[in-house]
């Protein structure tokens, strides 16, 4: 696969906390200059970079990130505030908690009322794999099918592991036809890249796709 068929895969990521705008601006030029599918960014610079690239990038950004346990409430306003600054996707933490306590059908309402204020705007729903058991995760592929939402996504880049080939095959094998799959965390070479797409991702996040396919030393998300 050629690099600019995987770097159109591509959410070009930078969600670190000490994220700078020069950085930020560095990640959304790279995205340009390479055709990345999105820029994924911290709520705090949509607005910003939504002024001075218009139209011309694919805003992403996360809601309830990294940890998931923020209130329904809460995440439904994150996303209404990041759609209205100008992104036009969202990555959503589940509760996992509630995942842990068996509280499927509230990951369901949930979602659904996230997806509900993204409007038409793609969701992602980040399940954390590193977290679940496999039969937790096929739970977790059922909620998101039934919610609507656009995507289910392995990890946030931020927990104990991310992305595996074998969760994405588990992740395949139970979400519904509408559904789509991104890999994230833990993606460091072009052969990773590779592998998870034609395993059926269609997105991958990774804050280290241009270091990947430029041979440089990948490090970060």
């Amino acid at each position: 696969m050629d690099k600019k068929k995987l770097y159109s895969h591509v959410d070009h990521t930078l969600l670190k906390a000490t994220a700078t705008w020069v950085q930020i601006q560095q990640l959304c030029d790279e995205a340009l200059k390479y055709g990345t599918a999105s820029v994924c960014i911290p709520p705090c610079y949509i607005k910003r970079v939504k002024e001075k690239y218009g139209a011309s990038l694919n805003i992403c950004t996360v809601v309830g990130f990294p940890l998931g346990y923020s209130v329904t409430e809460s995440k439904v306003l994150e996303t209404s505030q990041a759609i209205k600054d100008g992104a036009s996707e969202v990555d959503m933490v589940i509760n996992i908690s509630d995942v842990k306590n068996g509280d499927y059908g509230k990951i369901c309402d949930e979602i659904k009322a996230i997806k509900t204020a993204a409007g038409g705007n793609i969701l992602k729903v980040i399940i954390e794999t590193c977290y679940l058991t496999e039969h937790e995760k096929i739970e977790m592929c059922n909620a998101v099918t039934q919610a609507g939402a656009d995507y289910i996504k392995t990890s946030t880049g931020f927990g104990t592991a991310g992305a595996t080939m074998e969760d994405v095959l588990i992740l395949k094998k139970h979400i519904g036809k509408n559904v789509k799959i991104k890999a994230a965390g833990g993606v460091k070479t072009a052969e990773d890249m590779e592998n998870f797409i034609n395993a059926g991702c269609d997105r991958i996040g990774t804050s280290s796709a241009v270091a990947i396919l430029s041979g440089q030393d990948a490090t970060g998300y």
